[in-house]
């Protein structure tokens, strides 16, 4: 069974993407802040990180560029979301995410970015 991490410092935002992905069949769990986040991926080891844009005190851009500079999860597809940000402000910022989903988002669209980055990255495992 695929592992997905949700962050997002939003709990409601958290347990919807969390129902969503479990309904589609896959392992997720959630945290709510980015000091969490590099010992839970030591822990959890997701196929994929659903990361949001502003999380209080820690900037999901940042987080981003330090997953994908590290050798040992630059592989973990990165899949941003935010209300309040576009995929040129990632880019701006040296982020590089593999996919990027506005907030409010649409269930159906959230399942097919995730189940598009897993089977794309399953083809080169």
């Amino acid at each position: 069974m695929k592992r997905v991490l949700v962050l997002d410092d939003e709990p409601d935002i958290v347990a919807v993407i969390m129902l969503i992905l479990t309904d589609a069949g896959y392992n997720a769990e959630g945290i709510g802040t980015g000091a969490e986040l590099f010992n839970k991926v030591e822990r959890f080891k997701p196929d994929l990180i659903i990361l949001d844009v502003m999380l209080g005190e820690y900037d999901g851009r940042k987080l981003c560029v330090a997953l994908k500079s590290a050798s040992h999860t630059k592989h973990i597809p990165i899949l941003m979301i935010s209300a309040s940000h576009d995929l040129l402000s990632m880019k701006e910022n040296y982020c590089m995410p593999d996919a990027f989903l506005d907030k409010p988002f649409d269930i159906y669209e959230l399942a097919a970015k995730v189940k598009n980055l897993l089977d794309i990255n399953d083809g080169y495992l």
